[in-house]
């Protein structure tokens, strides 16, 4: 169930550097063009609660999502995924092409994390 809508906005700063669908050893991924989203997952419990993103299309995302137990993000529609090591923060960064809801969540455990809106 979707408990909030959030609206972010994007991290100032950077190089430009990002992450490939994956990535999450913990490097910095400083695209200052990215919106951030930022997710917590603990003792099965997510961090803002699950709400939605409202995205342009064409806009960059960047999903930074922690996790205490190892698991498989995943972001439907656009099929990214990045492995979430246990206790480690993995960052999944691409581009919002297609417009329509996305639901992102954990393979494992069947969370649902945020839903992605791009108009």
């Amino acid at each position: 169930p979707i408990e909030a809508t959030i609206r972010l906005t994007a991290a100032s700063g950077g190089s430009g550097h990002e992450h490939a669908a994956g990535a999450g050893d913990g490097a910095p991924d400083t695209d200052a063009r990215a919106r951030t989203v930022a997710i917590a997952v603990t003792d099965g419990k997510v961090e803002p609660p699950p709400g939605r993103v409202e995205l342009k299309r064409g806009e960059r995302v960047r999903l930074r999502v922690t996790s205490d137990q190892a698991d498989t993000l995943h972001v439907h529609g656009y099929d990214k995924e990045a492995e979430l090591p246990a206790g480690k923060t993995a960052t999944l960064t691409f581009t919002a092409d297609r417009t329509g809801l996305f639901e992102v969540e954990t393979h494992g455990s069947g969370l649902v994390l945020t839903q992605l809106v791009v108009r």
